[in-house]
């Protein structure tokens, strides 16, 4: 059973391009991707939320009725609700009540693969679980399993607010830990000549297939929302030969819990790192406009909203191909984009121009003369160099190979511990 409540801010309608039933329509689908049967729903229209209970007394008896009536497991809540809200209407209506967040952190529990997935929805759990624990003893100790129990401590939450406090504390450390190999990895990477392009876009955008099609990996594409949390890295060649590195991350979604963007900052800084961002958009979705509106706030959360970013119509299948000639010639006029390209990856089409379009776009990696001495021991240094620099000079002596090469940014980036100062005598 699904509980909306409209309530619009300062200068705003209820939803952006969302009305009431369609909002619930992307709750239901979540709950269902949980694994939930949805028994009925029901919106209510106030100026205000009741501080109490979120809803109007007589709304909270007739939820309550209704889902005596069904023999609802829980009643779920599109719209936050806090601790005091949550505890008054579990005591209420008499059964568990959860709210979009905690559905959103039960399905990334489902999701999360690796050990890092599992500590960052740990950690999004228990941060959101903490305020909630007061007054909740009793009842959390009642807690068997299912939605909005998942992950930790269904058996452990009414230990004291010490011990949870303690274990955040550990997750953050043990993240820090994740973030800091991570940053090792991403910095071996980039000391290969091959630049990063992200992937981004709402959940069920088709990022995965799109991966799946470029790179010829096996990802995980569902398509029930957030399919895939963890994040892939797999090498793209473009139409020159030229070699990127393509990531796959986590989509994104309207009211996305602060507490996981954070949890995943370790995850996201994939994209904050990359050279560029390939925003997937579901040419298809009524809702296009308000999830690109959507992913730009999030990216600018994370401070990539000043990323080179192609934007990318994804399942053009689905619609009229002049629709889709149509969104991609709006999209280009209203500026703001490196490129903008219309594909299904499902089908396969559009991926050659896609190709095309990355490359243009990424940002230049420009050439450059540098003198070098490759000691003698280093001859994987100067096999290095003659794979992926032009040599322009070369005198053997004693102390190793000097060396004038041409070289892009990212060459001369790996080999700077061997750089020499040019002879004071000679001009490039």
């Amino acid at each position: 059973m699904g509980v909306d409540l409209r309530q619009p801010g300062p200068g705003e309608d209820f939803v952006g391009d969302y009305t009431a039933e369609e909002s619930l329509e992307e709750l239901a689908e979540l709950a269902e991707g949980a694994g939930a049967e949805v028994l009925g729903q029901t919106i209510q229209a106030r100026d205000r939320a009741e501080p109490a209970t979120l809803i109007g007394s007589g709304k909270v008896d007739e939820v309550k009725a209704w889902a005596a009536a069904v023999d609802a497991d829980f009643v779920l809540f599109d719209n936050p609700l806090t601790p005091t809200q949550q505890r008054n209407l579990e005591k209420a209506l008499d059964r568990r009540t959860i709210d979009r967040t905690q559905l959103i952190l039960d399905i990334f529990a489902r999701h999360a693969r690796t050990r890092e997935g599992q500590l960052q929805v740990e950690l999004a759990q228990l941060s959101y679980l903490l305020p909630r624990l007061t007054g909740r003893g009793i009842a959390l100790s009642r807690l068997g399993g299912g939605i909005g129990t998942r992950g930790p401590g269904e058996t452990k939450l009414e230990t004291d607010r010490r011990r949870i406090s303690i274990r955040i504390d550990k997750l953050k450390a043990d993240l820090e830990r994740v973030r800091s190999t991570r940053d090792l990895q991403r910095k071996k990477r980039t000391a290969v000549p091959l630049s990063t392009v992200a992937l981004a876009g709402y959940t069920n955008a088709g990022k995965s297939t799109l991966f799946n099609a470029l790179t010829a990996a096996h990802v995980l594409a569902d398509k029930k929302m957030f399919a895939t949390l963890d994040p892939t890295i797999r090498t793209l060649e473009l139409p020159s030969r030229r070699r990127v590195l393509l990531s796959d991350t986590v989509g994104f979604i309207r009211k996305l819990p602060t507490a996981l963007v954070q949890a995943f900052r370790a995850t996201l800084e994939e994209v904050t790192q990359a050279a560029m961002i390939l925003h997937v958009v579901d040419l298809s979705s009524p809702h296009r406009r308000e999830q690109m509106r959507e992913v730009d706030r999030i990216l600018g959360e994370l401070d990539a909203a000043d990323k080179a970013q192609l934007l990318v119509l994804n399942k053009a299948d689905l619609v009229e191909p002049d629709l889709a000639a149509a969104a991609v010639e709006a999209e280009r006029m209203a500026g703001g984009r490196a490129a903008v390209v219309s594909i299904s990856a499902a089908r396969g089409l559009g991926l050659p121009e896609l190709a095309a379009a990355i490359e243009a776009a990424l940002p230049d990696d420009p050439l450059a003369q540098e003198r070098y001495l490759i000691p003698h021991d280093a001859g994987d240094k100067l096999h290095f160099l003659y794979e992926n620099a032009r040599v322009l000079e070369r005198e053997d002596g004693e102390d190793g190979v000097r060396l004038l090469v041409e070289a892009s940014q990212s060459v001369r980036r790996r080999l700077e511990a061997f750089a020499v100062p040019e002879p004071a005598s000679s001009t490039r």
